[in-house]
């Protein structure tokens, strides 16, 4: 594979993920790797590029410890050929943030998020929407570690600078109107966090389709608002819905979809026990353009 070939490549993988066709994607960076063997030394970075991206599926589809080894892989062969200040490196380093997310880890991603961050603001300026990729990521740990006062003006910082780059319709600013919902909901602000979780959800099935796993994402999160309101119809039938999404899209060991099932599990048992951390969960969205 030559070089003009690559970011083809990339884009092509990039439009099937962010269209939830995960196999698709996978698929494609598979025969790439397939064919690195043929290549010459000097397309070293193309065969680390090929595995990181192909760490960000697998961790997409829960499959958390061959995406761990594959950025491990093309982390090392990036700092070798690139050094570990580079942007390459920030992109892996992203995702091992990301991974440690989607692991509930939070704690343990939060030095790699924060590297991202600083390497590509030094590389890129403060307002590029590479950063805002690199603190949303940052954010959606900081949520995890409940410190809500700290995650929610990089949201906010996130959002302005999408809609400078992008307009007010976009794939990015979506993802983080969701998150925005979420912070507001643990702060007790619930007209607020509705407010923007139907805004999250309307952008994300007019950009996405109504039958995306983003899509459940942000349903699977107004549900637990609706239900802390005693709101029960309404909930029941966004967890429906967002479950009908994540079993057809990931199947039923996934992490998305076994949180939701037990969500709405807890919904129909109504029985006033408190719920477990894994239960009436929000989902942060965190991810990576290839």
């Amino acid at each position: 594979m030559h070089t003009y070939q690559l970011s083809d490549l990339f884009d092509e993988v990039n439009r099937r993920r962010q269209a939830g066709d995960y196999g698709g994607a996978a698929s494609l960076l598979l025969q790439a790797q397939a064919g690195i063997d043929q290549l010459e030394m000097g397309d070293t970075l193309f065969a680390a590029n090929v595995a990181n991206a192909l760490g960000v599926i697998y961790k997409y589809t829960g499959r958390f410890s061959e995406a761990e080894r594959l950025y491990r892989q093309a982390l090392e062969t990036i700092v070798r050929e690139c050094g570990s200040e580079s942007e390459a490196a920030a992109s892996v380093y992203h995702n091992l943030g990301g991974l440690a997310h989607a692991r509930r880890d939070y704690a343990a991603g939060e030095a790699d998020a924060r590297r991202a961050v600083a390497i590509r603001e030094r590389l890129l300026g403060p307002d590029h929407p590479v950063v805002a990729e690199d603190l949303a990521a940052l954010a959606a740990l900081l949520d995890g570690l409940e410190r809500y006062d700290e995650s929610r003006p990089i949201y906010s910082r996130v959002l302005a600078i999408f809609e400078k780059a992008h307009g007010p319709e976009h794939y990015e600013i979506a993802i983080n109107l969701n998150n925005l919902a979420a912070v507001a909901w643990q702060q007790g602000e619930w007209e607020e966090a509705e407010r923007l979780f139907l805004q999250a959800l309307a952008l994300k099935e007019k950009l996405l389709g109504a039958d995306h796993p983003d899509t459940a994402v942000t349903l699977n999160n107004l549900a637990a608002l609706y239900r802390k309101q005693a709101r029960y119809v309404e909930a029941e039938a966004s967890y429906r819905r967002a479950l009908t999404i994540f079993e057809a899209c990931f199947g039923p060991e996934h992490p998305s979809t076994q949180t939701c099932a037990a969500n709405l599990d807890q919904l129909l048992l109504k029985n006033g026990q408190q719920v477990n951390d894994r239960q009436n969960a929000i989902v942060y969205g965190i991810d990576q353009s290839i």
